[in-house]
């Protein structure tokens, strides 16, 4: 009597399937990201084809199935399905890396805090008075408001005749955008309103980049930290003001840090003005204003924000920062000489801090390119992996750039292939105290630092030596 055959169960052909399945997805996903370089994309597909084989040849056999067989086929599809989500997440990170262009504005309308005004519609027929800059687009905020009740505007170019009238009830209100109404908070102590309403408005704005090819030439990037949470298009003073000059060839970065209240011509309005107080008009004035002062092009930028800092240490699970000083920041948080681990909320007080120092905004540079030195190194890092999903959900959301997808991942591409630690270069540039008139405030003699000349030199020489390795 001819012995029966052992039927391959239905459990393990549906396993197999799904095994070449996810296989075949997991492959052709990493091919669309196109992040890995052709040898290594090869090795990948002759890895992942072996162990589908090996296991599906073992599932599909006939005979009694051991029980690694399935252990080890259910792991590997957990796996497979992790993969997939990693490369999903990354798909959609790089899809919203790109060129955001427009800038949002945030408005304000105050009236007195004593006033009688509680509606909007109280205003009607009243006058609304108004600082009128150049660059800035109050004559949009102005229809803006007029389509939602009707009044009558006063424009004002000296910000303390503004707030005398105000205080007089010479005018009945002010329109005014969020970013200048913080300057005007912090230079008068007078100055009592309450917010009657508030209103945003997106303005189109034109690209500014320089592109270059990132592997093989070298390059600049703008880091522009705004004073504000949320939205990272809303303009704002540009409280952190750093320059990235990358060689991908010899692995060289420059991190040059610029003083937020150096003074400086501020591009297209032909005017002297803080270097934080460009960021009002938009990051195309920092920038070209930045090009200026340091005689060198910028190719990309990257804008963040308060919220943009801690969220990204937070996905990161903190960051180790080598302090110079140890001192006690005004929220409350103390740091000692050396080695700190920084917590996302740590590393903003580590950064903003400046009135714990004799050298006030200057030690506080130096922290911003520790903070900066210390992300760079764990972003480069192999323990990167462990929180690389949590990353690029924060990231996605946390920063404005100009550099596109596709030399995102030929940078990626070729940093797979040609690992290397990067050297870091740390420079600040120096300058004197002052008192002078500025174009946003220019009633007032607002602090300012004047630029040395010989630190301008020195740096200029330090970038154009690590753009010409």
């Amino acid at each position: 009597m001819a012995k029966r055959k052992k039927k391959i169960l239905p459990f393990f052909k549906y396993i197999t399937l799904v095994m070449v399945i996810l296989t075949i997805i997991t492959l052709s996903i990493f091919k669309f990201i196109d992040i890995l370089p052709q040898e290594y994309f090869a090795v990948l597909c002759i890895f992942l084809g072996i162990i589908t084989l090996i296991l599906g040849l073992i599932n599909l056999s006939r005979g009694k199935k051991k029980i690694f067989s399935t252990f080890f086929s259910l792991l590997y599809i957990i796996i497979l399905i992790l993969g997939i989500v990693y490369e999903l997440n990354t798909i959609n990170f790089l899809k919203k890396i790109g060129y955001t262009n427009y800038k949002t504005e945030n408005y304000s309308l105050l009236v007195l805090d004593t006033s009688s005004f509680d509606d909007l519609n109280d205003l009607t027929n009243q006058t609304i008075g108004d600082i009128v800059l150049n660059n800035t687009d109050i004559e949009e905020a102005k229809q803006t408001l007029t389509k939602k009740v009707k009044v009558q505007f006063q424009d004002f170019e000296d910000p303390n005749n503004l707030i005398t009238s105000f205080n007089n009830q010479e005018i009945n209100a002010i329109l005014i955008e969020d970013s200048y109404l913080a300057i005007l908070k912090e230079e008068n102590s007078e100055f009592n309103y309450r917010v009657l309403t508030n209103f945003s408005i997106d303005i189109f704005q034109d690209n500014i980049d320089e592109k270059v090819n990132i592997i093989e030439d070298s390059f600049n990037v703008y880091i522009s930290g705004i004073d504000t949470y949320g939205s990272i298009s809303s303009v704002s003073r540009s409280d952190v003001n750093i320059l990235l000059t990358v060689n991908p060839q010899t692995h060289n970065i420059l991190i040059t840090s610029i003083p937020r209240d150096y003074y400086l011509e501020l591009d297209e309005i032909s005017a002297f003005d803080k270097l934080t107080h460009s960021g009002l008009f938009g990051i195309k004035t920092t920038i070209k204003s930045v090009e200026k002062l340091l005689d060198t092009k910028i190719n990309y930028y990257i804008k963040v924000n308060f919220t943009s800092l801690i969220d990204l240490v937070d996905a990161l699970k903190g960051i180790e920062v080598n302090s110079e000083y140890s001192f006690t920041t005004i929220d409350g948080y103390t740091f000692q000489k050396g080695y700190n681990y920084l917590d996302g909320n740590q590393a903003l007080s580590f950064v903003r801090e400046r009135q714990s120092f004799s050298g006030g905004d200057r030690i506080r540079i130096k922290n911003q390119a520790l903070v900066l030195k210390a992300l760079i190194n764990k972003l480069t890092s192999p323990s990167i992996i462990v929180n690389y999903s949590s990353l690029l959900k924060t990231l996605s959301s946390s920063f404005v750039t100009n550099i596109d997808m596709n030399s995102l991942t030929k940078f990626i591409k070729n940093e797979i292939a040609n690992p290397k630690l990067w050297q870091i270069i740390n420079y600040s540039l120096e300058g004197t105290d002052s008192y002078e008139y500025t174009y946003s405030y220019p009633s007032t003699k607002l602090y300012v630092m004047m630029p040395s000349e010989d630190s301008l030199t020195i740096s200029k020489s330090k970038i154009k030596e690590i753009l010409n390795q």
